[in-house]
């Protein structure tokens, strides 16, 4: 199976330098600098569940790639997506199919849109990684989990194919039958904690030791409401899990899209709080956390494009 690994970020380069440690034929789809650095230094991976130097590993660039390949596995931004659709499209052929790791579900619409509904699994991970300033893959913690499937929910050939190549290689993966109900859960519990980490500026643990607690929960409420009536209710289990985690006294975890805020970056807010709130029908109201949450994420959005157009040089 030929392996599109498109960008060589934190997921990316982890779980695609994992397939290329266990001797899949994976490529990495990316831009000049980025190919320049990887050619200097490899990649590398830092992990608890151990490290990963790969010298020189397989890249290309977009105006490079002549070919289909049987897999493309993307792991990019929602707000990088267009232009990621763009890059990897002539690798995409009839018998393709694109393996989509963000968060939300909006991602799935747009590439449905751009290659049908047919080409695109549902996928989800879970695992902290990020990169360090020398472009090495550093993994925060002990769980590096990757979960896919069929839409429809069946078991198919291509999935199963899909499966054998993800075994054997040092991460967890899943086939999953059930990955729209899986993708759903995952995202009310992201949507509530990038809305509450936000708006209180803190982790878990620091919203209730301040008394915050009953927000978080309140909000992820919401967030279930909307999947509810979406037609994906929560699982009991994942509803627990999820609340144990937003409420857990002295958590440090907190979002990610907090860290974003903090170091003045771009947000998946519309992506993830927006466009959930929007499948919430025409009744906003009925979710005034989200409400809020969604105003308070625009508005650093409008103040940090603001503040770019008035840099000095732009």
């Amino acid at each position: 199976m030929r392996i599109l690994i498109v960008g060589a970020g934190a997921l990316g380069g982890y779980f695609g330098g994992r397939l290329k440690e266990a001797g899949r034929d994976v490529t990495f789809l990316v831009r000049p600098r980025r190919a320049a650095q990887l050619a200097k230094t490899g990649l590398v991976i830092k992990s608890p569940k151990g490290d990963v130097n790969i010298p020189a590993p397989p890249t290309i660039l977009a105006e490079k790639l002549d070919a289909p390949f049987d897999l493309i596995l993307l792991s990019c931004k929602a707000y990088d997506l267009q232009s990621a659709m763009d890059s990897f499209a002539p690798a995409v052929g009839a018998n393709t199919a694109i393996l989509p790791l963000l968060n939300g579900m909006k991602h799935m619409d747009v590439l449905a849109a751009r290659f049908g509904a047919g080409a695109v699994l549902g996928g989800q991970c879970i695992i902290s990684a990020t990169l360090d300033p020398e472009g090495r893959v550093l993994h925060l913690n002990d769980l590096h989990f990757l979960s896919f499937g069929e839409q429809s929910g069946a078991k198919s050939a291509r999935t199963v194919a899909v499966a054998e190549a993800f075994a054997g290689a040092k991460f967890e993966s899943q086939l999953s039958t059930a990955i729209l109900q899986e993708m759903w859960e995952k995202w009310a519990f992201i949507a509530a904690a990038a809305g509450i980490c936000c708006l209180m500026r803190g982790a878990f643990g620091d919203i209730v030791a301040a008394g915050g607690g009953h927000f978080a929960s309140d909000m992820f409420a919401e967030c279930c409401a909307i999947a509810g009536t979406s037609g994906f209710a929560l699982r009991e289990t994942a509803r627990g899990r999820s609340i144990g985690m937003l409420t857990a006294a002295g958590s440090p975890i907190a979002a990610s899209m907090l860290r974003d805020i903090e170091r003045g970056a771009p947000t998946e807010a519309d992506h993830i709080v927006g466009d959930l709130l929007a499948r919430g029908g025409d009744r906003p109201s009925d979710y005034p956390l989200l409400q809020i949450a969604v105003a308070h994420l625009r508005t650093y959005e409008a103040r940090r494009k603001r503040e770019q157009a008035a840099a000095p040089g732009r």
